[in-house]
């Protein structure tokens, strides 16, 4: 009989299933549940840049393109990335169009890390870090970001985490879950425990666009962080391109080269259909993503003051499109808390766990829906939590 057990990676093996996705299993078999689960814009892709996919499409624009993508896009997004943050990357030699930002972090780190290197990871974050470092044959070092410092990174956490084994930084911000951000100061006292270091910094900046109180600071921008970090971004947040999948890496050409062997073995290129697209998001986008951060940032004040009419204690957030509530107070973990809240009252959130085990006793809620959607959710919630 054929044993799949020697046959299966071991590592794989050993790697748990996402918990978010544990958590949406349950839900796909349930009916009309109210849900405020899904990490995406509940915006349709403009129609603008719809229409420049189905141009392409109709002109036979149906190839592989350059493996790091067309150099159109790459001019635009030189552009974009100047003008918006003041970031000055060369098109030809230091970005990478990839298949959304997801493949840019796996390339980063697999570009990067050796056997036994460890990575810092500030957790919550998003999911998929501390597999990918872990499949790399790397270590991830998770620090626990604190809700009394408004969930950003510290420079003495980070300080506390460097041991002569540190490759690399993960630098999470704006934050999903949390929806936490780091401003200019926040990241110029990281800065200063990286200079002098060879740890490089691989800055996720998906939600960069995304942020309400200031507009985004990269840590790239700073004095003499560029040869030191990774710069991830793409077009799923900013410009409701989930279904597109399309990101890309901004990094000295140094990165670049090797990042580019991974992406050419691995993936080739990015749709093509996808990046004629995204080169008009570039180019006319600016007003769509006005819209929708203004709608954002409505829904974002709605709900922190509908967790608060019912007793939850809720942190501000300052970018993304989630909240990140404290649960913590009703004698349950985490996932006790948003399966009983699903069983009895049909309300989908998700278990703080999913983004770490430093997320336990707080829950993500996403307010990437219609306002009519979150009040009925967040008033079932209240009836919850008056009935334990």
């Amino acid at each position: 009989m054929f044993d799949y057990n020697k046959a299966l990676s071991e590592k794989i093996v050993d790697i748990k299933p996402s918990g978010i996705r544990k958590f949406f299993d349950i839900l796909d078999e349930m009916k009309d549940v109210v849900s405020l689960t899904v990490g995406q814009p509940d915006f349709i892709t403009p129609w603008h840049i719809r229409q420049a996919g189905i141009k392409s499409l109709e002109e036979g624009k149906t190839y592989y393109t350059s493996n790091n993508g067309i150099i159109e896009m790459r001019e635009e997004i030189a552009k974009y990335q100047s003008r918006r943050f003041g970031l000055e990357y060369d098109p030809k030699t230091e970005i990478i169009v990839t298949v959304g930002g997801s493949e840019a972090i796996d390339l980063a780190i697999r570009t990067l890390v050796n056997k036994g290197d460890e990575v810092i990871v500030p957790e919550p974050c998003f999911v998929c870090y501390s597999p990918l470092i872990t499949l790399s044959g790397g270590v991830p070092i998770p620090i626990c970001l604190k809700k009394e410092n408004a969930f950003k990174l510290t420079a003495d956490e980070l300080r506390n985490a460097i041991t002569s084994r540190t490759k690399a930084l993960i630098l999470p911000f704006p934050n999903n879950p949390t929806g936490a951000c780091m401003n200019k100061n926040d990241l110029e006292a990281i800065a200063q425990v990286i200079r002098g270091t060879n740890i490089v910094v691989i800055s996720d900046e998906i939600y960069g666009e995304l942020t309400f109180d200031e507009q985004h600071t990269s840590i790239s921008s700073l004095p003499d962080m560029r040869e030191r970090t990774i710069v991830i971004n793409g077009f799923s947040k900013a410009y409701a391109m989930t279904g597109w999948r399309l990101g890309y890496s901004l990094a000295p050409q140094h990165f670049t080269r090797q990042m580019a062997k991974v992406h050419q073995f691995g993936i080739m290129c990015a749709p093509t259909t996808s990046q004629y697209a995204a080169v008009e998001a570039l180019i006319n986008g600016d007003a769509d993503i006005e819209y929708m951060k203004s709608e954002y940032n409505a829904r974002r004040r709605f709900i922190v003051n509908l967790l608060k009419g019912i007793g939850v204690d809720c942190f501000m957030p300052e970018g993304a499109f989630y909240v990140f509530p404290d649960i913590s107070h009703y004698g349950m973990s985490s996932e006790q808390f948003c399966e009983r809240l699903l069983m009895e009252k049909g309300v989908a959130i998700v278990p703080g766990n999913a983004f770490g085990n430093c997320g336990e006793g707080f829950a993500r809620i996403s307010y990437a829906y219609s306002v009519k959607r979150i009040e009925k959710a967040i008033t079932l919630m209240g009836e919850f939590i008056r009935s334990l």
